[in-house]
């Protein structure tokens, strides 16, 4: 094969970044006398080993290849699961945890001074006979980075979007030879190994919606920053954090659940952030009658939010973060501009009733016709997404430019949407948060911001309690000590 290297450079010639045939991978794996571990693929075949196989100089790199798809063999091998389910993220940890246990067991340390051994899985369900549910799974690898080494792990969680199964599975088979590949060869970069697990694959194809590393090669990486990269690259449209800050699959936290989401900057959050949640999720748990255990409260950030300044500012989207959390939220960034598209997702995932709160300026802006020139139905077809289901806005007022306040009684959209409105107003689509505080209507995320970053007195009452002591100890969005 020519070397491109070899060629001439002519002016005006663009940078291509090389990459790595499939086949090369997995060959440069096979020639390596150090790599060498398991494969256990159930839901989709072997197509993941296979590659290694058709490489050549496999018996260098395969131990064992498997797949144990009869439920009795794999609830044998791996136990049952308190579900009953088998395509879970605990099913994929179990079968890397055995699969590592056992190459341990089996090959004696002594005969393999120079190994580095890894245990790589699969459990997916591909797309169903009648072509509904196009399928997901869980991936993932165990491996040392030298013999006798602690076991780092990255997992991730995909959706298939092809509708065919042999499609699908050969796209798994690639994203596992990428992920393999990546994890011995690009382990000390992991924005650059996120990047190449989708080398030889197109967005079209297959989603990564979740990713987690963990091990001592990765004690220094935030996987909140690794999601953060999945919405950054387009590998998937939302991920979401749990308080303890990891990032956690949406449909494991939404499924079946009541949603309430906020969307906002919150840099920083302010008093006015919790108030307008604490008042919006006691009316929605009082006017729906539902337990607030059965409610998931989402604090969602856009990434457009994350890009103002232009560029993506990791350091500023973890100060954001770290406040949520320590109060207790779960924290979602999505790709979702208008309001209609973040009520969609939410319904992939549940049937249950969902809310957002928000305070007047958004709702003037959903009803804003330039937003949906992109729909073929325009500003109808984006509300009837956005309002589906009696979807609910609970609406905080704000201080008009007479010192007026203005609520959803006398706020002002386009006289020939003035109906509509009406319509979504008398249906108890949008209701009025009523218990407010005046003097909070005065609080900005953007003045308390400009105030703590001159550190000037007053701003640390604008703020829920003890997020100023945390933004002083840390020197937070800029703020300095005097």
């Amino acid at each position: 094969m020519k070397n491109f290297a070899e060629d001439l450079v002519l002016g005006g010639d663009r940078f291509i970044e090389h990459q790595p045939a499939i086949s090369d991978k997995a060959l440069k794996i096979n020639l390596n006398n150090d790599i060498y571990g398991t494969f256990a693929e159930i839901g989709a075949g072997q197509e993941t080993v296979r590659h290694f196989f058709r490489a050549g100089g496999s018996s260098r790199t395969v131990a064992k290849a498997m797949s144990a798809y009869d439920k009795v063999f794999s609830d044998a091998i791996y136990s049952v699961e308190e579900d009953g389910r088998y395509v879970t993220e605990s099913r994929l940890i179990k079968m890397l945890d055995y699969e590592t246990k056992k190459i341990e067991e089996r090959l004696i340390r002594a005969e393999n001074p120079t190994k580095t051994f890894f245990s790589y899985a699969n459990t997916v369900a591909t797309i169903d006979y009648a072509k509904k549910n196009k399928g997901h799974g869980w991936v993932g690898i165990m491996f040392q980075s030298a013999s006798g080494e602690p076991y780092n792990k990255i997992v991730l969680h995909i959706q298939f979007k092809e509708t065919d199964s042999k499609l699908q599975q050969e796209t798994l088979g690639i994203l596992g030879v990428n992920l393999i590949y990546g994890a011995f060869y690009q382990h000390n970069d992991p924005k650059k190994l996120i990047y190449s697990l989708y080398d030889h694959l197109d967005k079209d194809q297959i989603e990564i919606d979740s990713i987690n590393f963990s091990g001592p090669l990765f004690d220094k990486v935030d996987n909140r920053l690794m999601s953060l990269q999945l919405v950054k690259n387009g590998m998937t449209d939302a991920v979401m954090f749990s308080p303890n800050g990891r990032c956690e699959l949406a449909a494991n936290v939404l499924y079946k659940q009541n949603i309430l989401a906020l969307r906002g900057s919150f840099r920083p959050v302010t008093v006015v952030n919790m108030d307008m949640y604490q008042k919006s999720l006691d009316k929605f748990l009082t006017k729906n009658n539902v337990a607030k255990e059965n409610t998931t409260v989402v604090f969602e950030i856009t990434l457009s939010n994350l890009l103002a300044e232009g560029s993506l500012d990791e350091i500023d989207f973890l100060e954001r973060a770290d406040l949520l959390c320590s109060l207790g939220q779960t924290v979602m960034i999505s790709n979702y501009q208008e309001y209609y598209k973040l009520t969609e997702y939410f319904s992939k995932y549940t049937d249950q009733k969902i809310a957002l709160a928000m305070g007047v300026s958004s709702l003037l802006n959903i009803f804003e016709e330039k937003y949906y020139t992109n729909l073929t139905g325009g500003i109808l077809e984006a509300l009837g997404k956005l309002f589906r289901n009696t979807m609910k806005i609970y609406l905080y007022p704000m201080i008009g430019d007479q010192g007026e306040i203005i609520d959803s009684t006398n706020l002002k959209v386009s006289l020939h949407l003035k109906d509509l409105y009406k319509y979504f107003k008398k249906n108890e689509q949008i209701i009025d948060i009523e218990d407010y505080k005046k003097d909070h209507l005065k609080i900005f995320s953007r003045d308390v911001l400009k105030l703590l970053q001159q550190n000037t007195e007053g701003w640390e009452e604008q703020l829920p309690e003890g997020i100023s002591k945390i933004i002083k100890e840390k020197e937070l969005f800029g703020y300095k000590r005097k």
